[in-house]
Formats: C-alpha cells, structure tokens, sequence
C-alpha cells in the first residue's frame, strides 16, 4: 500500500469505511451517488497491506475535517442558492444548483443514474430525439457519453446538435419526463420540480469529450457539414488532454491525487515533453524517477489505450474543475520548452 502522503482520496474514503464496520459503513453509502458508490468500492476491494499507521492518519484527517464542520442542518432553497452563488459566482454556480435541487425531487430521472449505459439507451432509445438530448444532459457526461455510443450513427449528430440547442427546460416538460420514467420504474411517480437549465454548448462538449475518439470524431464531422457555427463553438468548449497543461501547480498535485500510475504512463505516452515536464515537477522526486522510469520501460501501446487514458483523466480534471477545486488557466507561463 502507498505511504500517507501518497494516498488518493478514494483510498482514503475506502480506508475510513473499512474502518467503520460493515454497518456504518453501509448507512454511509447509501448518502452516495452511484459514481461515488461504484469508486469508492472499487477501492476497498483493491485495499491491501493497509498499516497501522495509515489507518491512524487517515482517522485523524477525517475526525480533524469533521470537527471545522458545521452540525447545523439548513434545508432551505434560497440559501443553498445564496451559499453556492457566493462561493462559486452565478455562471458557474447555477448549473451546479440546478441538479441539487433538480435533483431532490427527481425520482425517475435519479434512477436511470444508477443504470448502465447500455440499459439506458434500450430504454430510451425509441424516444423522440429532443426527449434523449434532455436525458443526457442531466446526466453525467461519462455516462452520457456511453449512452450516445450505444445509439444508431445516424441520430448521434442529431441528438448532441439538440443538446447543443437546449437553452433552459420548461418545468412542465421536465415534470412531464420525470412522471413517465418514475412510472416505467414503479408504476406511479409524482414530481415537483421547479425548474432547470441542463444542455447546452458546454454540456455536448462535455459528453463528446469522453466518448471513443473514432465517434466523436465522426459526430462533429457531421456536425461541421449541418451548422459549422455550432461546431465551432463545441469545439472551443471541448476540454483536450493538451489543456492540463494550464492548470495551477497546485490544480496538478490535486489531480494526480485521482489518478493511478497505470493509467497516468498510458496517458503519458501520447504527451508532449512540456506537458510530460510539468507532471514530472509536481512530485516528489522518488516518484518522478520512478515515472520516468515507468514510462521508458513500457514500450509501444496501442493508440485507442492512450486516448482511452487520457480521456479519464480529462474526466477527473473536469471534475474537479467544475466543482472549483482547480482551475485552468493559472499555469500559462509554466510551460517548458
């Protein structure tokens, strides 16, 4: 097992949960989305050779974290959308308040979260595309990425030009959604949403970012031939790996907390030698020499394993990106030649 410093944050929650018992772990869980849920018991099927010490330092983190934190339990609307406004600004905050409190209400549309890509696009694949585009966008962008896999070539550009267009959903219509996909879950569903600004130009680059290179590069083909403007501005929104490259030192170290070594050298092959150069500097120098080394041994990968790589990554960046843990931009004059 990795030393302290070295630990990620999802083998840091591993470790708590394996520490609380099988009980509490489980009622914790349940509080979980199924991304945290699936990630999170990834890592404690992989966790082993776990020390004393990493326990301890792992407790200790947690019980210091939740000492700074409040127990006063606000419920309101209003003040969640104050808190989240002032903490992240209007722009960035209200697709972020949108899916709380879309999200609180949202049976039919929550359920479907849980669900694989593949189930997601039989059961919706024979819907009017404007309804599938509504669908992705309130996904997340991975698994909306898989659902658009999974459907015909030919309703793909469609369907992410509609996603691209969305500028706001009607309650009603969203309510609408909601009932018939909680019905088709449990027979009846009731729904109060109020309201939602899922889709939009960065949402169809968000999706088309994770999707198999050979797709998207085939959709916004497509795309170009139907409305060049549109694509444009997909294109301009598209988060690439090369863009790691501007995130804040700090941004790196965080990042590279996320992600495994494995998966790190493949993403590594296809880099450039700046790109390279800033990872390298945002270690320690033991685990730089032994990426370097790592990476000289691995020999030739096959292209799809590199990009499919570095797609996850550009995953985690984005994660964290949205969530204001890092920011892009704040390393522009830290390239090196």
């Amino acid at each position: 097992m990795a030393a302290e410093s070295d630990l990620s944050g999802i083998q840091r929650a591993a470790i708590l949960l394996m520490s609380l018992g099988e009980d509490r772990a489980s009622e914790v869980l349940k509080h979980m989305g199924p991304k945290e849920v699936q990630k999170v018991g990834t890592a404690m099927s992989e966790l082993s050779s776990v020390s004393k010490q990493q326990v301890n330092s792992v407790l200790t983190e947690f019980v210091e974290i939740a000492e700074d934190q409040t127990a006063l339990g606000v419920g309101n609307d209003d003040y969640i959308r104050n808190v989240l406004v002032n903490a992240l600004g209007s722009d960035k905050a209200t697709g972020v308040i949108d899916r709380i409190l879309l999200g609180k209400n949202s049976k039919g549309l929550e359920q479907l979260k849980w669900m694989d890509s593949r189930q997601v696009a039989e059961l919706i694949r024979l819907e009017h595309p404007q309804i599938i585009a509504i669908i992705l966008s309130y996904l997340d962008s991975d698994q909306s990425a898989g659902v658009l896999a999974e459907m015909a070539e030919n309703v793909r550009m469609d369907i992410v030009m509609r996603i691209a267009a969305l500028d706001g959903i009607q309650p009603n219509a969203i309510a609408e959604l909601n009932d018939i996909l909680e019905q088709q879950f449990t027979g009846d569903g009731t729904s109060s949403i109020k309201s939602s600004s899922v889709g939009g130009i960065k949402t169809a680059a968000n999706i088309l970012n994770l999707m198999d290179t050979s797709i998207e590069n085939e959709i916004m083909d497509k795309m170009k031939e139907v409305n060049e403007e549109i694509s444009q501005q997909i294109m301009d929104n598209m988060f690439v790996f090369a863009n790691i490259s501007e995130i804040d030192d700090r941004g790196i170290q965080l990042l590279l907390r996320e992600i495994s070594t494995d998966i790190l050298v493949l993403a590594l092959k296809g880099a450039d030698a700046a790109l390279k150069e800033k990872i390298f500097k945002n270690m320690s120098k033991r685990a730089s020499e032994m990426l370097r080394d790592d990476l000289e041994s691995k020999g030739p990968v096959r292209l799809s394993e590199v990009e499919e790589a570095q797609k996850e990554i550009i995953a985690v960046a984005r994660r964290l990106t949205e969530s204001g843990e890092i920011s892009l931009g704040g390393g522009a004059d830290e390239f090196v030649s």
